[in-house]
């Protein structure tokens, strides 16, 4: 359905500034800036018709009026969504401001205006519910159950996953696979491994997609209405598995992202990697996703003082000649691995020192084909 335009004096102006902001946005944000235009002139129609250029918009009554019909709402808006819509509304003013070489704009809305978001809490499902909902996931068989169970072993996010194409699957060697996904939230594409059990998750939903009637169309899952509403309909399905599997928490997607990013975390997965798994460029972000638990922290605290992953552990005994078999071989490669370490560290951080590390990783590297043999 179009929007009718909006007939005030100042919406040329309005939108001026809104294209010139808009030149290197994505479309969404577009949207956003667009919406909090509508909002703001409508509000100034209705409430002061008396204002007709920008040298007669003023903080008080005007704007801070438009704030209080924000806040005023019936639902009222999410904090997230209020907090936008003034954002945006500022950089507008920034942008008349600049164009129009009137410093007063600069003022009417300022940085005070944004209350602060709340900060987003790990929220990994407990053990208990990751079993609960996986059973059930287990039992049925059918694309909203496999997308979820998809969600919950790659950590997407549900509109990474319905963007997912039909060739997602890619091999990356002998009995490896990994999941392209394609340009996302963050506008950046990845590569997330993953074993035999999601890649039948993965040719299920293939199978389930030759099935339906709705034309190829290099997707993975139909989206006969487009994406919001396939969206949508997949967190309705998920709400119907929770309530089956007798959870009555309120339980989204996003989840699963949570649980999968702790749960790697706590295999071993350093954090760096983590970062590239889940596709963030913010480590803060990353931290936002993890569960961690005193039980976690006693158990690398432990790992640390008798592993410690920085040393190279000294082998058992020195010998002074090397035996002339394998275990000999690996043996004197282990001696030399202490011997340079030890060196390494006596020196100070310059080339020299990064060339003997480049080695004892080349050294790491030939123990371990050693001991393949």
């Amino acid at each position: 359905m179009k929007r009718q335009p909006i007939r005030h004096p100042l919406a040329p102006l309005f939108w001026r500034a809104v294209d010139s902001i808009s030149t290197s946005l994505v479309p969404d944000t577009v949207r956003g800036y667009r919406a909090a235009t509508r909002h703001f002139l409508s509000y100034l129609g209705a409430r002061h018709p008396e204002v007709n250029a920008l040298e007669q918009l003023r903080r008080d009554p005007h704007v801070l009026g438009w704030l209080s019909d924000l806040r005023a709402r019936n639902p009222p808006l999410v904090l997230a969504a209020y907090v936008n819509k003034v954002i945006r509304l500022r950089r507008i003013f920034e942008e008349l401001a600049w164009l129009h070489q009137s410093a007063d704009l600069m003022h009417v809305l300022g940085r005070e205006d944004s209350p602060r978001t709340e900060k987003c809490l790990p929220r990994a499902l407990t053990p208990e519910q990751d079993q609960l909902i996986q059973q059930e996931l287990s039992r049925r068989n059918e694309v909203a159950s496999n997308v979820m169970l998809l969600l919950r072993h790659t950590g997407l996010r549900i509109g990474e996953c319905a963007d997912l194409s039909w060739e997602c699957l890619r091999s990356t060697g002998p009995d490896q696979w990994a999941i392209h996904v394609p340009l996302g939230k963050m506008k950046t594409e990845r590569m997330v491994p993953i074993d035999s059990f999601v890649c039948e998750i993965v040719r299920r939903l293939q199978s389930f997609r030759l099935l339906d009637p709705l034309q190829a169309d290099g997707r993975l899952l139909a989206r006969p209405h487009g994406k919001e509403p396939l969206v949508r309909e997949l967190r309705r399905r998920l709400r119907e598995i929770v309530a089956a599997a007798g959870i009555h928490t309120r339980i989204v997607p996003h989840q699963f992202r949570h649980t999968y990013a702790t749960e790697m975390l706590r295999a071993g997965v350093t954090f760096p990697s983590l970062m590239k798994l889940l596709g963030h460029s913010s480590a803060d972000m990353t931290m936002r996703y993890l569960r961690i638990t005193v039980q976690d922290l006693q158990r690398e605290f432990q790992l640390a003082r008798t592993q410690p992953r920085h040393l190279t552990p000294q082998p058992k005994s020195a010998s002074t000649s090397a035996r002339p078999d394998l275990p000999g071989f690996i043996e004197a490669l282990q001696t030399a691995q202490h011997v340079l370490e030890m060196y390494r560290r006596t020196l100070p951080e310059d080339t020299a020192c990064r060339h003997l590390k480049r080695l004892a990783n080349r050294l790491i590297k030939i123990v371990s084909e050693a001991r393949s043999l």
